[in-house]
């Protein structure tokens, strides 16, 4: 890993941990006695896409967030196993050692599917689950311009070569409603983190597995959920955040008007307080109430 990544894109909260002889990038912010906050990001991107929610909540909450194998910082990993299984299994080994024996476990995309599944497979530790546009529907008809790139034959060839900087610019403008919000800072990160040393080869293995869909187990999620969705969403359609919405007994859902794929790192503020009533609704520790900003969301309950 380069030096000059390295300065860039670690802070004070930066720390590294060795699972099976990988290296994965993690940071750690709140006080050391605050309810955990587990967040797992999406695919093309990295744990500072959680970094306005961070900022938010960090006064009152223990928050952990680290990049996924084959993502940000960590990149690729030695095994080449980017199956949701491992990736669960990595997250299992992080929350190990961490301590963390309960918490509420937040995923983006990607990072939601795998952190639906593993609420199913370990209830006892997640508490509360917070789904942001969350994967795990397997539709064919509506796959983004990336994966279907990474699909095509020989691609695994030039990939690295394939997706330069302004085919990331394209793909990040997909996953934001507001233009405005792209930044060439922002673009940036996007590109160095996905032209890392061996990160474009282990999207395309990802891509390229046979993913199993086990939607039909949601109805077996019985914490508290909350489900979060941009309506202008071209990467995962809306019409899937009512799929989960049906299938998740316990759950509330809030869909935003003027919003895309990633509404936490494109209206922190407004997602932020979503976020903070449904945890003070399903915590017994206080939350620290603040100011309420006018909605422009069309809210369902469950």
């Amino acid at each position: 890993m380069s030096h000059a990544l390295l300065m860039k894109y670690t802070n004070d909260s930066s720390r590294f941990l060795t699972i099976e002889g990988n290296l994965i990038h993690y940071q750690i912010d709140g006080p050391e006695d605050g309810y955990p906050l587990v967040m797992l990001h999406g695919s093309f991107s990295s744990l500072h896409t959680f970094d306005s929610w961070t900022e938010i909540l960090k006064d009152t909450f223990r928050i952990y967030r680290f990049d996924l194998p084959g993502l940000g910082l960590t990149g690729a990993i030695q095994s080449q196993d980017y199956s949701i299984k491992n990736l669960m299994r990595y997250l299992d080994i992080f929350l190990s050692r961490m301590n963390i024996h309960t918490c509420c476990l937040i995923g983006s995309s990607l990072g939601g599917w795998i952190a639906w599944e593993y609420a199913l497979l370990c209830p006892s530790k997640v508490k509360q689950l917070v789904l942001i546009s969350p994967a795990g529907f397997i539709d064919r008809e509506s796959i983004p311009l990336p994966f279907r790139m990474a699909r095509t034959p020989f691609i695994h060839h030039i990939i690295k070569y394939a997706i330069n900087r302004s085919m990331l610019e394209s793909f990040v403008k997909e996953v934001f409603y507001n233009q405005n919000k792209i930044t060439n800072e922002l673009v940036d990160r996007y590109f160095d983190l996905f032209s890392k040393e061996g990160s474009a080869e282990a999207f395309y293995i990802f891509v390229n597995q046979n993913f199993h869909e086990n939607t039909r187990f949601l109805k077996n999620i019985l914490c508290p959920t909350l489900i979060i969705w941009g309506k202008e969403d071209k990467w995962i359609p809306v019409k899937n955040a009512h799929k989960f919405h049906h299938l998740i007994p316990n759950n509330h859902l809030v869909i935003y008007d003027f919003a895309g794929h990633i509404p936490m790192e494109e209206i922190p503020e407004e997602t932020a307080e979503d976020l903070l009533e449904f945890l003070s609704k399903h915590l017994s520790t206080k939350v620290r109430p603040t100011s309420k900003p006018k909605k422009v969301s069309s809210t369902f309950n469950q």
